[in-house]
């Protein structure tokens, strides 16, 4: 029989290494799992369980929340809010953070996440995820508010996520390396099945929304147009596109073969306000710290998204990452 690891035996052996650690992270990281399997059982369940289609409600996104957004967003709170590990919680889904409850005390994290990403997904069965991110709480914490959350990408104690497709996977980075751990339904735990995940820097494979293209700026038109042109073209190698509209699927699929994925700004966005289509908190940033820690890069297309000051708990900004040659290509286009 091959000697499986667990996702605690491997957080226990992580803290081991740690002078001084206490073992809250490693509850923490427990009760995210827990949060995680949970959510997978309602998504594995959908219409069996009907948690398909729309809450009749909108998030402070102005988007139409899914009845497993909703789902995903109350098991996350429950479940991490009552242990005593974090200080306050942070959702896409909340306008306000959400503080922990009455008589419990106040933990040394500050949880940051997206319940469901690609939600949208749910309703035609294909692949979710949820993706988390921790922060240090500053000490002495007597009454958190959204400004304790707006600390750099760099920062992050820990980031992941968890993929529901074929089989459930977490992937977790604590700043030493990725790995990958898939949920053994039979036993109820994650196990370690890829260790060590590993970006490779060159690749022909890019994602990006193209109904957007009319909108895209000049440096991202030339990158993509490149990219079509394949062999005849100036990259003399003809590429594959894929777009699946859940980030988490296109960070994993990246992760396992290498590719750049894209959404950049454009000027759809910006004659909205907007900085940009992904938030910086729940997505950009811990997926950011993934890519970065197998080996890829993340940018804006102009700065790393890890350096940046975060100004709202909201913010949103543009974003390209993945395989480490091709993302510096479309930087130093954007130089240009």
């Amino acid at each position: 029989m091959i000697e499986s690891k667990t996702l605690t035996q491997f957080i226990i052996e992580e803290q081991r290494k740690i002078s001084g650690a206490t073992g809250e992270f490693t509850l923490l990281i427990n009760d995210i799992a827990t949060s995680c399997k949970a959510i997978s059982d309602g998504v594995n369940h959908g219409a069996l369980a009907d948690v398909l289609g729309s809450a009749g409600s909108e998030n402070v996104q102005g988007e139409t929340q899914k009845k497993m957004d909703v789902l995903s967003n109350d098991i996350m709170l429950h479940v991490n809010g009552r242990n005593g590990h974090v200080a306050a919680m942070a959702s896409e889904e909340m306008d306000e953070i959400a503080q922990i409850p009455d008589g419990v005390e106040y933990g040394k994290y500050l949880l940051v996440f997206d319940p469901l990403d690609g939600s949208s997904n749910m309703d035609v069965n294909v692949s979710v995820g949820t993706i988390f991110s921790v922060l240090r709480a500053p000490e002495s914490m007597s009454s958190p508010t959204a400004e304790d959350f707006l600390q750099p990408g760099t920062e992050q104690v820990c980031a992941g996520y968890a993929l529901y497709g074929p089989s459930t996977m977490m992937v977790l980075t604590t700043g030493n390396g990725v790995n990958g751990f898939t949920l053994d339904q039979d036993i109820g735990e994650f196990i370690l099945t890829h260790p060590n995940m590993q970006i490779p820097e060159d690749t022909q494979e890019f994602a990006i929304n193209m109904s957007n293209q009319r909108f895209w700026e000049p440096p991202v038109k030339r990158y993509i147009d490149e990219c079509v042109q394949g062999v005849e073209g100036p990259r003399g190698k003809d590429f594959n596109m894929r777009w699946v509209a859940s980030m988490v699927a296109e960070v994993h699929r990246i992760l396992t073969r290498g590719g750049i994925f894209m959404y950049p700004i454009d000027e759809k966005l910006k004659s909205k306000g907007q900085g940009g289509k992904l938030r910086l908190m729940y997505e950009a940033n811990p997926m950011s710290m993934i890519v970065e820690q197998a080996g890829g890069a993340s940018t804006t297309g102009r700065e790393r998204i890890l350096d940046l000051k975060p100004e709202d708990i909201h913010q949103r900004v543009p974003v390209v990452l993945g395989s480490k040659n091709e993302v510096e290509r479309v930087t130093r286009y954007h130089q240009e």
